[in-house]
C-alpha cells in the first residue's frame, strides 16, 4: 500500500528515481501529514500527469486502465470528503456486519461509539449493518463518517449514515482499506470474519513495519467473550513461540471486554504523545508537555536499544517545522530511531503518558 523510504528502490532500470520524494517519512499513513507549498503540490500533480501520459506507451490493457482510472478517482474524491475533518479525531471502528441487534457485540459497539463521540472524536466505520452500524447508532450521524463497500450483498449504507455527505462509496477493497487507517487517529476491532481479521492484520502490519505512525489499536470483545482471547492464544503459541514475531509487537494491540477500559486506551495514548514525524534521519515526537531532566534521563537509559546515534533530546520545533504554527506549542523529543524496533517505540510512548506530569 505505500512506497518505500528509499525511491530509487523502485525505480524501473531505465527510469529515474522520484526526485520529489521527501526523506521525511512524508509518505508514512497519517492524517496529520505536513502541509505542501503550492510548488510541491505542482510538482506532484505534474509527476501524476507524468505517469498517466506513459501508460500511452505501456500499452496496457483496459482492465488495468478501468483499474487505475477508478483507484484515482475513488481516492481523489475520498480525500475531498475527509479534508474538512482532518483536525477532528477519528476512531476507525471495524467488526461483523452480521452481528445482530439483539447480540452483545452489538451493544459494546454502540456503547463505545456514543462514549468517543462523547469526547467528541468522530466514528467510522464501513457504513454497513452489524458493527458497523451499531457504532454510528452510538456516535449518531453527526458524528460519523462511512466508508461503503459496493458489493451484491450485505453491504448497503445503514440507515445512521446512508445520504449523509460523510458517506464515501468504493468499489476496490484495497482503497477502502487505506482511507480507514491513514485517516484514523485510532482503531477499535470488535468480533467479526473474514473481513474484520484481514483489516485488523493490516493495521498491525503497518504498525510493526512503520509505515502507519504509531495509533491505539484495541480489541473489543462482548462481556466475558472470548473472541479475542483466543485470537491472543493463537498468536502467543503460533506466532510468538516460533519466533515469527517478536515480545515486543504484543504491546501494538490491548484486548478488553470492557468498553470503559477500550476509551481509556485510545484517550491515554494521547495523554502526553501528541503525534510523529520523521525530518531527515531523526524522529520527532510531539508532546504536550515537557519530560523533566530526570524523566529524560531515564529514558536514555531505558530506550537506548532504539536509537542508532547520539541520545533522546527535547526541543522546541525544528526549522522545518516552522510553517505548522498550530503545532508550535508542543515539545519536541528528538531521536535517530532505527525504524525496526515498533513494538519498542510503541513502549516508549506508553512510558512517556505514564510518566510525564501535566502542566
Amino acid at each position: 500500500m505505500k512506497p518505500s523510504d528509499n525511491a530509487r528502490s523502485n525505480a524501473t532500470p531505465n527510469e529515474p528515481a522520484d526526485r520529489h520524494v521527501a526523506h521525511d517519512g512524508g509518505d508514512r499513513l497519517s492524517p496529520l501529514a505536513p502541509e505542501l507549498a503550492p510548488n510541491q503540490v505542482a510538482d506532484l500533480i505534474a509527476m501524476i500527469k507524468e505517469v498517466a501520459d506513459k501508460l500511452a506507451g505501456d500499452q496496457p490493457s483496459r482492465g488495468d486502465l478501468k483499474l487505475l482510472s477508478r483507484a484515482l478517482r475513488e481516492l481523489r474524491y475520498a480525500f475531498k470528503i475527509f479534508s474538512p475533518y482532518r483536525s477532528r479525531r477519528k476512531v476507525t471502528v471495524f467488526g461483523s456486519a452480521r452481528t445482530q441487534p439483539d447480540e452483545p457485540a452489538y451493544q459494546q459497539a454502540i456503547d463505545f461509539g456514543k462514549a468517543m463521540a462523547d469526547l467528541k472524536w468522530l466514528v467510522v466505520t464501513g457504513a454497513a449493518s452489524g458493527i458497523m452500524e451499531a457504532g454510528h447508532r452510538g456516535a449518531g450521524r453527526e458524528n460519523s463518517m462511512g466508508i461503503n463497500i459496493m458489493l451484491p450483498f450485505e453491504q448497503s449504507a445503514n440507515p445512521v449514515i446512508a445520504g449523509d455527505p460523510k458517506l464515501v462509496n468504493m468499489k476496490y477493497f484495497f482503497t477502502r482499506k487505506l482511507l480507514f487507517v491513514k485517516e484514523c487517529d485510532a482503531v477499535c476491532l470488535l468480533p467479526g470474519g473474514f473481513g474484520t481479521l484481514d483489516e485488523g492484520l493490516e493495521v498491525l502490519t503497518l504498525l510493526q513495519t512503520g509505515k502507519r505512525d504509531m495509533v491505539p489499536v484495541v480489541m473489543l470483545d462482548e462481556p466475558g467473550g472470548t473472541y479475542w482471547k483466543d485470537f491472543q492464544t493463537y498468536v502467543e503459541t503460533r506466532l510468538l513461540a516460533r519466533k515469527l514475531i517478536s515480545p515486543e509487537d504484543l504491546a501494538l494491540y490491548q484486548i478488553t471486554d470492557h468498553v470503559p477500559t477500550a476509551v481509556d486506551t485510545v484517550i491515554n495514548f494521547y495523554r502526553v504523545y501528541h503525534s510523529m514525524r520523521y525530518v531527515n534521519n531523526q524522529l520527532v515526537f510531539r508532546l504536550q508537555a515537557r519530560p523533566s531532566d530526570a524523566l529524560l534521563a531515564e529514558i536514555n537509559e531505558q530506550f537506548a536499544s532504539i536509537v542508532t546515534e547520539g541520545q533522546f533530546t527535547l526541543s522546541g520545533p525544528l526549522p522545518v517545522e516552522e510553517d505548522e504554527t498550530e503545532l508550535a506549542k508542543f515539545t519536541r523529543l528528538v531521536f535517530r530511531f532505527n525504524r525496526r524496533s515498533l513494538g519498542r517505540l510503541r513502549m516508549l510512548i506508553d512510558f512517556l503518558n505514564e510518566r510525564v506530569e501535566l502542566p
